[in-house]
């Protein structure tokens, strides 16, 4: 771990997850569950319920409602979630506020920026265009860009080489605990979004991030750049 902010030197690069991190997926994820519920005639899964695990993927988000079904129809529940999800994948999705000014601040920094999600490259693919403020990063590797996903470092070690820049130079900031194995196992200093998608049942403390945030500027903190 390096303390950026009590150090003259930058990070060379900094690597943010993308569900629950930079984007609030949540309202279109949980839309396309209870899109399938309602086809299998099941109740509506409450925002309450299903945000805390929208980050889990498919399979998390259609336990909440189809936990026995799963075991035998996991392929039919899974395109239909993922149909209803791509029919309206930027509906209610939004940047989360202050991410845009972080995100000016590092580029103003000469620091690279780039986003590693275990979203599959298609959907990812997708959505991205609906944010024309993510133009700004370099690179983007999806949970299907190579054959091992998150917490495997496999993926925020690629995007450190699409940049160009030293893995252990690099801050990543995810909101599970996938996200902190990942970058402590890419050498990387790590800093757990606490704003993101993490449920009363998880134990985040355990997780051992070396920073945590509760706001996206809080990131500027902890390099050493001043707030906009």
């Amino acid at each position: 771990m390096t303390n950026f902010a009590q150090t003259p030197k930058l990070p060379e690069g900094v690597l943010f997850d993308l569900d629950g991190t930079l984007l609030n997926t949540a309202p279109d994820l949980g839309a396309a569950l209870n899109n399938v519920c309602a086809l299998y005639g099941k109740e509506p899964v409450h925002e309450d319920t299903y945000t805390p695990v929208a980050s889990h993927g498919s399979r998390g988000l259609l336990k909440l409602a189809f936990s026995k079904e799963l075991e035998t129809h996991e392929s039919e529940l899974r395109k239909a979630f993922l149909d209803a999800y791509s029919n309206s994948i930027a509906a209610k999705t939004h940047v989360y506020e202050g991410v845009v000014p972080l995100l000016n601040a590092l580029i103003q920094a000469q620091i690279k920026v780039a986003i590693v999600t275990n979203k599959p490259k298609q959907l990812t693919q997708q959505l991205l265009p609906s944010f024309p403020e993510f133009d700004v990063f370099e690179a983007v590797v999806c949970g299907d860009t190579l054959s091992v996903s998150k917490p495997d470092p496999a993926p925020l070690l690629l995007a450190a080489e699409q940049l160009g820049v030293n893995p252990t130079s690099c801050i990543y900031v995810g909101d599970a605990e996938r996200d902190i194995q990942a970058g402590r196992n890419a050498s990387m200093t790590t800093v757990l979004a606490h704003y993101g998608y993490i449920s009363d049942s998880d134990s985040p403390a355990d997780w051992k991030a070396d920073y945590g945030i509760s706001t996206p500027l809080e990131l500027l903190n902890i390099i050493g750049l001043p707030q906009p």
